[in-house]
């Protein structure tokens, strides 16, 4: 299949940056679209221009790298896919597709399709630290722990933070994530001793990052690729 491609393309954060077009020939419907990068950037080298930069690591759907605006939608057309998991057969020969990075201003591009996302490191990082008893390995079973509770928090520890919500929120706002992240320890008896200060502290680095607050259009919930609920945001606001 063919293509037309119009790729963001953007030195470093001081350059204004501009959507640069691209032809992506023979491109197997099998591959997927960070592979179909690959190969256009396979042809610029070849033609002495630089390549596109773009975020890649795991390429299973698992690390979030792969955090890209598709057509105007945060990974893409696919509910519940990521970047690296969109495969080309999904779009028609011919088709016309846009690609650009996060905007956020708590997202700045680093270079053409790479943001710096450290901000949500540092909103794990005041979220601190758990009391656990240390020691030897506990029995499994020595911890009951209800199986609805074990669920919300797996379900809460889905996120990969790719920061999809965020790009997809029209206040740009990191709600989503941050609820996840609060959640996934609010649900279990280890995460209750810092519980409260856990999530004023996360909440107050978020805000300090630059990221909006939610205003329920539960964009962050269509976009998100783990299909995180809003339920959390509600959990976090109450705790």
């Amino acid at each position: 299949m063919n293509l037309t491609l119009h790729v963001w393309r953007q030195k470093n954060a001081n350059d204004k940056g501009r959507l640069e077009k691209y032809e992506a020939k023979d491109i197997n419907h099998h591959t997927s679209c960070l592979e179909m990068l690959d190969v256009v950037n396979e042809g610029l080298i070849q033609q002495g221009i630089e390549p596109i930069a773009f975020d890649h690591d795991c390429r299973e759907g698992i690390c979030g790298m792969c955090s890209l605006m598709i057509n105007g939608r945060a990974h893409g057309p696919q509910k519940a896919t990521t970047v690296c998991q969109l495969h080309m057969r999904y779009f028609k020969d011919g088709d016309v597709i846009y690609i650009e990075p996060w905007r956020a201003r708590a997202f700045p591009v680093v270079k053409d399709l790479i943001v710096d996302r450290s901000a949500f490191d540092r909103i794990i990082q005041a979220g601190g630290f758990i009391s656990v008893n240390t020691g030897g390995a506990p029995d499994a079973n020595a911890l009951p722990i209800p199986k609805k509770n074990a669920d919300l928090a797996m379900d809460a520890a889905a996120c990969i933070g790719c920061g999809a919500c965020v790009a997809s929120c029209k206040n740009a706002s990191a709600m989503l994530f941050v609820s996840a992240k609060v959640s996934q320890f609010a649900y279990l008896p280890q995460g209750q001793a810092e519980r409260k200060d856990r999530v004023k502290k996360m909440i107050a680095q978020m805000d300090l990052e630059g990221f909006g607050n939610c205003t329920n259009y539960y964009e962050c919930e269509a976009a998100c690729p783990k299909e995180i609920s809003v339920k959390f945001i509600a959990k976090m606001n109450r705790d």
